[in-house]
């Protein structure tokens, strides 16, 4: 901090010895020293507290890089997560595009219509009116009703009636 060669401190002490007198001399040198370490700590203290203000600059600039740095991260993952969905859509609509081409079927591959609700019940109840005019060569069914209403859904009730509507 301050320059001071052997010869000036020499040069001080003889001074302060004979402004101060022998006798006063250790404590003014007690209390110069004590004065001398507080000065130290305080400017020890200002360098530090310096220190970490630099320090934390530092980090509020590492701070803003990284913030920026994710940003343009987000944005390009976006941008390509974004061409990757507009792909992925294209593709969809193609491939469904196909599928509804292929699958479209000519006037001799479509099935025939299911019947309608009305010609099952006059079906199921052809059986019926023959038993109360009263056929000997029907035979009788269970007259436990079913689970299912008579619209031929059930494959077991369909099984047990084929040999009577064959007959």
């Amino acid at each position: 901090m301050f320059d001071f060669g052997f010869s000036e401190l020499l040069l001080i002490a003889v001074v302060a010895l004979i402004v101060v007198g022998p006798e006063r001399l250790p404590k003014v040198a007690r209390t110069a020293g004590h004065l001398l370490g507080r000065l130290q700590r305080y400017v020890g203290d200002v360098k530090s507290d310096i220190q970490r203000e630099m320090q934390l600059e530092d980090l509020k600039k590492l701070q803003q890089q990284v913030e920026q740095q994710a940003r343009d991260l987000e944005g390009s993952i976006r941008g390509q997560m974004n061409n990757v969905e507009a792909d992925l859509n294209k593709t969809a609509a193609e491939v469904s595009e196909a599928v509804a081409v292929s699958a479209k079927p000519s006037a001799a591959d479509e099935p025939a219509p299911p019947a309608s609700g009305s010609a099952l019940l006059a079906a199921d109840a052809v059986p019926e009116r023959k038993q109360q005019e009263g056929e000997a060569d029907a035979p009788q069914e269970d007259a436990t009703p079913s689970p299912q209403l008579e619209l031929g859904l059930d494959p077991a009730a369909s099984a047990s009636r084929q040999p009577a509507e064959k007959a």
